[in-house]
């Protein structure tokens, strides 16, 4: 009995998208099973039919064949793509086994392609905490960090092997990194014991890291930080994270900075702030006082006349510069006017008869004071 056309068995037409084949036959695999159709004597061979459709179909080089020379591609070693052997051709277990693949093997995790995994592996990226003041902040720094983390091993130059030799391929699992286990119609799939998934052993392990390729150290990093930084701020540091596994590349370290508080400045992204108390005296009648800049300097700042607690004042260009340019923040003063304690028997008589004097002088007080009156007067009526 000859062969149906891949296609039609797979009930797509010629020229489908990869997408459109795996549709097609996804929705095939699951109508066909024998499992869902224990009444139908041909339920197999058509599953294998199936099977054997799509698995020419899905590699590009074996379609590319039969588009070309049909069924004959695969008869008499014509086309390369013959060699594996057609589903139709194995038994159940290996069919169902590409078929459980196929359904599930995104589900689970699998990363297609390839002949399993490599026996080099990337090492992990690390994350280092760093507090840094204020002032650092402002100006930058360089800092020196101790990192405890895996590095490449000396002795086998991270091979893993003794003497510089090299790893060989795995005979449990050929290489795969993986080994098969038939349970009825099922094909359990899980990492070789023998290389633990690696698809290699290293048949003379290196003494010093006992064939990792890698050693736990710490080590010495010079960082540099740049002005401007902020909490959150995230420096990444490529190449300086855990060494990799058997010559595998390093990953990366990233460095996480928290800048800490500081007892006269207050941050708000490039701007500062700075709360600066005032005598009464000088609220009341102006002058000046001296307030510290982030750059260790000074400045003085007008009060003006009467001026009230919370006032502010600006300093530009005197805040935190913008990490990567962008300018300099400023600077915001805030007044509190204080309020004097401990007074003398002189102190309270002065007050006294100022507080006579200046009844007219508070125009605040005397504002609100009206409204309280009004709001009185309105619940009355």
């Amino acid at each position: 009995m000859a062969k149906r056309d891949f296609y039609d068995v797979l009930g797509v037409p010629k020229g489908s998208s990869p997408e459109e084949l795996k549709k097609a036959y996804r929705s095939k695999a699951k109508e066909l099973h024998p499992d869902r159709n224990s009444d139908n004597p041909n339920a197999e061979a058509q599953f294998k039919e199936v099977n054997e459709a799509y698995d020419v179909l899905k590699d590009a080089d074996k379609k590319a064949a039969y588009d070309r020379y049909g069924h004959a591609a695969f008869e008499g070693g014509m086309g390369g793509g013959g060699q594996r052997g057609a589903a139709g051709n194995g038994d159940f277990g290996s069919a169902f086994s590409d078929v459980f693949e196929d359904l599930f093997g995104d589900f689970m995790g699998r990363s297609g392609g390839g002949n399993g995994r490599s026996r080099a592996q990337r090492g992990s990226d690390l994350r280092y905490n760093l507090r840094v003041n204020l002032e650092e902040a402002f100006k930058g720094v360089q800092k020196t960090l101790s990192v405890p983390s895996s590095v490449a091993c000396d002795t086998c130059r991270g091979t893993g092997a003794e003497g510089g030799s090299e790893p060989v391929t795995c005979p449990t699992c050929s290489g795969m990194g993986k080994v098969r286990a038939q349970q009825g119609f099922f094909t359990v799939e899980r990492s070789c014991p023998t290389c633990n998934g690696q698809g290699q052993i290293v048949k003379n392990p290196c003494k010093a890291c006992a064939g990792a390729g890698r050693i736990e150290r710490e080590r010495s990093l010079s960082v540099n930080i740049p002005a401007g930084v902020e909490t959150g701020t995230r420096i990444r540091l490529a190449g300086e994270g855990e060494a990799g596994m058997r010559g595998g590349p390093s990953g990366d370290l990233y460095i996480f900075i928290e800048v800490k508080d500081h007892p006269i400045f207050q941050r708000d992204g490039v701007n500062l702030f700075c709360r600066v108390p005032v005598s009464i005296t000088t609220a009341a009648l102006g002058g000046e006082v001296e307030v510290p800049t982030i750059d260790g300097g000074k400045s003085r700042v007008k009060v003006p006349e009467g001026a009230q607690t919370g006032k502010q004042m600006r300093l530009r260009a005197k805040g935190m510069p913008a990490l990567r340019g962008g300018g300099v923040g400023d600077m915001l003063i805030e007044l509190a006017v204080e309020t004097p304690v401990k007074l003398t028997a002189r102190q309270r008589d002065l007050l006294r008869e100022f507080e006579a004097l200046s009844a007219e002088n508070n125009p605040e007080n005397a504002s609100f004071f009206a409204k309280v009156k009004g709001f009185w007067d309105g619940m009355k009526g």
